[in-house]
C-alpha cells in the first residue's frame, strides 16, 4: 500500500539548483557596472588630486579660503540634518496620520524638489526672498539663504523614508499601550520612534549627501562671498573657472573622504537600531 501510495503521489520535486555560473555573471556586472560608474571616476579623481605631488595637494587641502567653505558646507549640512529630521518626521506623521481637505495636494507637492532643476530652485528662491521679493524679505547672499536652499532640495528625503514605515507600522501595539494607560508621548517614545529611527536615518544620510554636493540651488542664493557665504561646490567651480583643477580635485577629494565616513558612522548608528529585527 506504501508503495502504491507512492506511485500515485509522484515522483518527489527535486530542489531547484541555481546555475553555478548565474553568481558569477550577475557579479561580474555588478562589479563592471560600479567600476565604470564609480570607481574609476573616483581614482580619477584621486590621481588628479595628486598630480603635482603631496605638496601640491597639502596646500590646496589646507587652503584658508577652501577650508572656510569645507567648514560652512559640513555645518550647513548638519543643520539640515537636525531640522529634516525633525520635520521630515512631522509632515511624514501628518501625511499618513491626519485626513484633511488637500492632502493629496500637500503629498504631491513634496516631491516638488525632486522634478524642478536645482538651478531653477534657486532662481525662484531668490525671487521670492531676494531684493525684489513680494514678501518684503531679502535674505539673498546669507548663509540664512543658503541654509533655506538645502532646506528645499532636501525636503522629500525624510518624508518618503519614513511614509512607507508608517503606513506599515501595526496601530495594535499603539492601542494596546493606550488600553493600559500609556500616554501619547509614551506611546511615540517607546513604541513609535524605535521603529522609525532606521527609516529617519536613512533619510537623514540621503539629505547629508545631497546637501554637500548641492551646487544649483545655492549658487545663485549664496553670492559665492568667500569666508561669508562660499560653499565648498561653489569654492569648487570658481577653482575649476580659475584653471586650477588641481585645488579643486584636492577639496574634492576631502570632501568625498569626510563624507564616506560620516555615511559610514549614520550607517553604523541605523545597523544598531535595528540590531533587535535580527
Amino acid at each position: 500500500m506504501a508503495a502504491d501510495a507512492g506511485a500515485l503521489a509522484g515522483p518527489t520535486p527535486r530542489t531547484a539548483k541555481r546555475p553555478l555560473g548565474a553568481p558569477l555573471v550577475t557579479g561580474g556586472i555588478a562589479v563592471t557596472y560600479l567600476s565604470l560608474v564609480v570607481l574609476l571616476p573616483l581614482a580619477a579623481l584621486a590621481a588628479r588630486a595628486h598630480e603635482g605631488g603631496w605638496h601640491d595637494f597639502w596646500v590646496g587641502a589646507t587652503n584658508t579660503q577652501a577650508l572656510a567653505a569645507l567648514k560652512l558646507t559640513l555645518a550647513l549640512a548638519c543643520g539640515v540634518v537636525l531640522v529634516n529630521a525633525v520635520t521630515g518626521t512631522v509632515i511624514a506623521w501628518v501625511l499618513v496620520r491626519d485626513s484633511f481637505p488637500g492632502k493629496s495636494l500637500l503629498n504631491a507637492v513634496i516631491d516638488l524638489p525632486f522634478a524642478l532643476p536645482t538651478i531653477v530652485a534657486g532662481l525662484t528662491l531668490l525671487a521670492l526672498y531676494g531684493p525684489r521679493g513680494p514678501l518684503g524679505v531679502n535674505i539673498a547672499y546669507t548663509r540664512a539663504a543658503v541654509l533655506l536652499a538645502l532646506l528645499f532640495v532636501t525636503l522629500p528625503f525624510v518624508v518618503r523614508t519614513v511614509q512607507p514605515v508608517l503606513l506599515e507600522l501595526d496601530r495594535d501595539m499603539e492601542e494596546a499601550a493606550a488600553s493600559l494607560g500609556a500616554g501619547k508621548v509614551a506611546i511615540f517614545r517607546r513604541i513609535v520612534f524605535p521603529n522609525l529611527l532606521p527609516a529617519i536615518l536613512s533619510g537623514v544620510a540621503l539629505a547629508f549627501a545631497r546637501a554637500i554636493g548641492e551646487f544649483g540651488a545655492v549658487v545663485l542664493l549664496s553670492g559665492n562671498l568667500p569666508f561669508k557665504t562660499e560653499v565648498a561646490s561653489v569654492f569648487i567651480f570658481s577653482q575649476l573657472n580659475a584653471d586650477n583643477t588641481n585645488g579643486a580635485a584636492a577639496l574634492s577629494l576631502e570632501l568625498l573622504g569626510i563624507s564616506f565616513l560620516v555615511l559610514i558612522g549614520i550607517g553604523a548608528l541605523r545597523r544598531w537600531a535595528i540590531r533587535h529585527d535580527r
